[in-house]
């Protein structure tokens, strides 16, 4: 002990006492100083004390699905970011097919003292799962914020884009280009953001196609995976209903979509428009550039972060959800319907 302490002592640059007060918790340490002791301690390879480990204070947990789809990757980086501009550590945990679980990665991340959680596309975004995980979580005394979904059972905050606008602007560009057979392609209909898709998308085709909500619903919208193959098999499912023109509920699903119409012979967008949602990085540079609705992930992603950080810090954010809205971004993928080309 004595050895250590005078090892610690050197590395530190303080007497020896100085390190027992610190190791011991005692008061009259200057705060500077107990850090440079803390530090000797990480330097040289000793653990802390259980009462000193206080570090785990600074981690945020962010448990995303996969990683294959890029918005999870940049919305993973703009939270990251955040926290670590506001000194704390984030700590990301991804789940995988047969890989963990949400609530075994959850499970670790309270082990491990994360002083909050922020959850991206998770089981609150499904309407079919038990919300009382939630709960359970808040009685331990865990802070949490929620991305994409919601559910009125959860007592936190949500942040969300409004997925009900993201396909009024979709629709209505397609509309103006002068497509009146228009399909909608998006994953299980059991999750929140599909569901509000399909709500936004039904009201606007009604409103400017005056179409029936019911013909809608049965002729126009195609379930599926978010993956490129989903987005392949819901396109030409909806292409042979007639569908001149693709909504894609992710850019992974719309070049999904640009592969089924090729392998049909066709052109995109000469024969097929097709609009992507996300605005995922590359998106941009595919063959042709996608037109996507954008969502908001930088303001996202620091809304989420702020809220967090307000909930640790023990003034709450309102237990409500906080909507941004996404942008239309017209690219090369879209053009005006097959047979009227007079439309610019």
């Amino acid at each position: 002990m004595t050895t250590r302490l005078a090892d610690i002592a050197a590395q530190a640059g303080v007497s020896e006492a100085t390190v027992s007060r610190v190791l011991n918790g005692k008061p009259g340490v200057a705060a500077t100083t107990r850090q440079s002791v803390l530090a000797a301690l990480d330097v040289l390879g000793y653990e802390r004390p259980v009462r000193l480990r206080q570090r785990s204070e600074g981690l945020v947990g962010l448990i995303t699905p996969e990683l294959e789809n890029p918005i999870f990757p940049a919305l993973a980086q703009v939270i990251g970011q955040a926290l670590t501009r506001q000194g704390y550590t984030p700590v990301l945990a991804t789940q995988t097919p047969g890989g963990s679980t949400e609530d075994e990665l959850t499970e670790m991340l309270v082990d491990r003292g994360v002083a909050g959680i922020i959850y991206v596309s998770g089981l609150h975004a499904d309407t079919t799962a038990d919300m009382q995980r939630y709960e359970r979580l808040r009685a331990q005394g865990v802070p949490y914020v929620l991305v994409d979904g919601f559910s009125p059972k959860v007592q936190a905050p949500f942040i969300s884009p409004d997925d009900r606008a993201a396909m009024t602007l979709a629709v209505t560009h397609l509309v103006s280009l002068g497509h009146t057979r228009i399909g909608l392609a998006l994953g299980p209909k059991r999750f929140v953001p599909v569901q509000r898709k399909i709500e936004g998308f039904v009201r606007t085709m009604q409103d400017l196609l005056g179409l029936g909500a019911e013909a809608v619903e049965t002729e126009l919208i195609q379930h599926s995976l978010y993956t490129l193959e989903g987005g392949q098999a819901a396109a030409t499912a909806l292409m042979e209903r007639g569908c001149t023109a693709i909504v894609c509920a992710s850019d992974m699903m719309a070049l999904g979509a640009i592969r089924a119409a090729r392998q049909r012979g066709l052109d995109v967008p000469k024969d097929v428009s097709v609009v992507g949602f996300d605005d995922s990085p590359l998106i941009a540079f595919t063959d042709p550039p996608l037109t996507t609705i954008r969502k908001p992930v930088p303001a996202m992603g620091q809304a989420a972060v702020r809220t967090l950080l307000e909930e640790i810090g023990g003034t709450p954010a309102p237990h409500s959800e906080f909507v941004f809205m996404p942008e239309l971004v017209v690219r090369g993928s879209t053009a005006s319907a097959p047979g009227d080309r007079t439309r610019p």
